[in-house]
């Protein structure tokens, strides 16, 4: 049993999917895409409301919000993986991350569900070549016929177009 926890740790600090035990994901939609992310990095889920916009910040920063004194940057996951816009509407939400230590959050169209993928249930992240970036995706789910892009959300926030969990806070 401790060896199985152990190797559990080390393949979720690696990113790897084929973790042979069940992980749990939120799951949540981005246009026609249903994507997931660990739910373990998910602290809360908030409707869209009114953000503090910030001058000079790339377009898929949507600004600030403050969460209870706690200044949280928001990402709209459209404009970041290059979707088409899309109006806000009573469906779309913010989920509240916790990264690395950093509060964070991303704009999504909707919350569909928390599920649990076996290993059975993972694929590795295709090899798309460079017409495709899939730098921040874990993987792929299947559940029954629908597929899920597994998010990287780690990776991502700390890549360098992000920055957004440098560990450079005095």
């Amino acid at each position: 049993m401790y060896q199985e926890q152990t190797a559990d740790k080390t393949t979720e600090s690696t990113g790897a999917v084929a973790a042979g035990i069940t992980n749990e994901y939120l799951t949540f939609r981005l246009g026609k895409e249903e994507y997931g992310i660990e739910i373990l990095k998910v602290q809360e889920i908030r409707g869209y409301e009114a953000i503090t916009q910030i001058a000079n910040a790339p377009d898929f920063i949507k600004g600030v919000v403050n969460l209870r004194g706690i200044i949280v940057p928001i990402i709209d996951m459209r404009i970041k993986f290059h979707m088409e816009n899309v109006d806000y509407d009573q469906f779309t939400v913010v989920i509240i991350l916790n990264v690395a230590g950093r509060v964070m959050g991303i704009v999504v169209d909707g919350v569909s569900d928390v599920i649990n993928l076996t290993s059975e249930q993972l694929r590795p992240a295709p090899g798309l070549g460079s017409v495709i970036d899939t730098e921040y995706i874990m993987g792929l789910g299947t559940i029954d016929n629908r597929m899920l892009i597994l998010i990287d959300i780690e990776k991502m926030m700390s890549s360098s177009d992000m920055g957004l969990i440098e560990q450079n806070l005095n």
